[in-house]
C-alpha cells in the first residue's frame, strides 16, 4: 500500500497499530523448525501411548482412548506454557529466579514428607488427586538451568568481567547441589544424572575455567564410587545395573524389561508390523511402554524409519537449540539454552539407549514423546525459553 502511514492517526490508534506490528514481529522470528519437530515429536508420541495402552484395561478402565486424550491434554498444557514464557520472556523470569527456585526445592522436599507417593521404586511423586500426579524433579531442571545462568551471567553481561570468578562458580555449584541432594534421596538417580549433565554444560557454556570441569568429573566418579561402596543405593538400582552389565542375569527379573524391549525393537525390521500391529505391543510383554520404554514401540510397530525419524526430529531441535545458543549475544541466553541442550541431549540418549541396552534402565522418560505430564510441561516451558531467547536479541544478531 504505497504512501501508507500511521502518523494520521491518533494515539490509540497508533498504539493498536505498534501492538499488532509487535505481535506479527513475534510470529515472524519464532523458531518454527524447532517448533515443527517438537511438535510432530509429541503427535507421534501420541500415538505410540495410544498404542501402548488401548488394550491394558487395568490401566485405562475399559477407556481405550484414555491415555490417548490425557497425552493431549498434557501437550495443550504445554504449549500454553510455552506461549506463557515466550510472552515473559527469559529475562523477565531472569528477575524471578529465586522464587522459582525456591518454590522448586519446597516441592521437592514434599515430596520426602507424607505428601509423596513411590511409583516404580521411586519416591520421587506427589499425587494430587483425580488420578492426577506431579513429579517436582522435572521442573528442578529448569530452575537449576536458570538459576546458575543467572549467577554466572550477571557480572559477564554487566561487563564487569570476561568469564564467571572462582567465587561465582563456587556459588552456582552450590545453588544446584542442594536440589541435586535432595532428589538423591528419594531416590530418583536418573534425574540427578540428567541434572549433573545440566550443570556440565552450563559451566562449559559459561566460560567458567575448565579446572572446574575436570574437577567436577573426577568428584563425579568418586563420588559414584562411594555410593556403590557404601551401599546408598537401593536394591531396584543395583539390580537394574546388573542386568545392564549382564542381561542374561535375570531375564524373568530384573532383566525382563531391557530383553523385552530388545525383542519389541529387533522385531521392527525395517518399515515395522504396523501401528498397533505390533506383538510385543499388543501381547503386553514390555512393561511401562507408555513411559520409559515408548521407544520400543516406535521401533516395533514402525520399524527402523519410523525410529530413526524421531531420532531425526530430537536432532533438529538439538541443531536449532543449539543455532539459538549461538546466535545471541547475552550470556544468560547462551547459557539458559545450553542447559536445555544438555538436558534433552543426555536424556534423549539415556531412553533411546536403555531400549537398545546400550545405556542401564534410568526410568526417563523421551522428551516430547513419553506420556507424563510434568515431564511434557517442562520440556515445553524448555522450548519456551529458547523461542523467547530468539525472539528477544538483537535483529542484527
Amino acid at each position: 500500500m504505497a504512501g501508507f502511514s500511521v502518523s494520521r492517526y491518533g494515539p490509540e490508534e497508533r498504539g493498536v497499530w505498534a501492538r499488532l506490528t509487535a505481535r506479527d514481529s513475534v510470529v515472524r522470528r519464532l523458531d518454527w523448525p524447532l517448533l515443527g519437530s517438537s511438535l510432530a515429536l509429541s503427535f507421534i508420541g501420541s500415538l505410540l501411548v495410544w498404542s501402548a495402552t488401548r488394550g491394558r484395561e487395568s490401566l485405562t478402565h475399559g477407556d481405550p482412548y484414555y491415555f490417548l486424550l490425557r497425552h493431549a491434554l498434557n501437550t495443550s498444557i504445554g504449549l500454553a506454557l510455552m506461549i506463557g514464557t515466550i510472552w515473559l520472556g527469559h529475562r523477565t523470569l531472569r528477575g524471578a529466579v529465586p522464587v522459582l527456585y525456591g518454590l522448586s526445592v519446597l516441592l521437592v522436599l514434599a515430596v520426602l514428607t507424607p505428601l509423596g507417593a513411590t511409583v516404580n521404586g521411586a519416591h520421587a511423586w506427589i499425587i494430587i488427586g483425580g488420578g492426577f500426579s506431579l513429579q517436582p524433579s522435572e521442573f528442578t531442571k529448569i530452575t537449576i538451568i536458570l538459576g546458575m545462568a543467572m549467577l554466572l551471567a550477571a557480572r559477564v553481561d554487566a561487563g564487569d568481567q570476561l568469564h564467571p570468578d572462582h567465587r561465582t562458580v563456587a556459588k552456582a555449584l552450590g545453588l544446584a547441589v542442594i536440589p541435586m541432594a535432595v532428589v538423591m534421596l528419594m531416590p530418583d538417580l536418573g534425574s540427578v544424572m540428567v541434572m549433573a549433565v545440566i550443570v556440565l554444560g552450563v559451566l562449559l557454556a559459561s566460560g567458567a575455567s575448565n579446572r572446574w570441569v575436570f574437577g567436577l568429573l573426577g568428584a563425579g566418579a568418586a563420588g559414584a564410587l562411594a555410593v556403590w561402596q557404601l551401599g546408598l543405593l537401593d536394591d531396584y538400582q543395583i539390580a537394574r545395573f546388573a542386568a545392564f552389565a549382564n542381561p542374561a542375569l535375570d531375564p524373568a527379573g530384573v532383566g525382563y524389561n531391557t530383553n523385552q524391549a530388545r525383542i519389541a525393537i529387533g522385531s521392527g525390521g525395517l518399515t515395522g508390523t504396523g501401528l498397533f500391529n505390533g506383538s510385543q505391543t499388543t501381547g503386553q510383554f514390555v512393561p511401562e511402554q507408555q513411559t520409559d520404554f515408548v521407544f520400543t514401540v516406535a521401533g516395533e510397530e514402525l520399524g527402523f524409519l519410523g525410529a530413526g525419524l524421531i531420532i531425526v526430529l530430537l536432532g533438529v531441535v538439538l541443531w536449532r537449540a543449539c543455532r539459538i545458543a549461538r546466535g545471541t549475544t547475552e550470556l544468560y541466553g547462551t547459557v539458559v539454552a545450553a542447559g536445555i541442550i544438555a538436558w534433552f541431549a543426555f536424556q534423549s540418549f539415556e531412553n533411546i539407549g536403555m531400549t537398545l541396552g546400550i545405556m542401564p534402565v534410568a526410568g526417563l522418560p523421551l522428551p516430547f514423546v513419553s506420556y507424563g505430564g510434568s515431564s511434557m510441561f517442562a520440556v515445553w516451558v524448555a522450548i519456551g525459553l529458547l523461542q523467547s531467547i530468539k525472539v528477544q536479541r538483537p535483529m542484527s544478531a
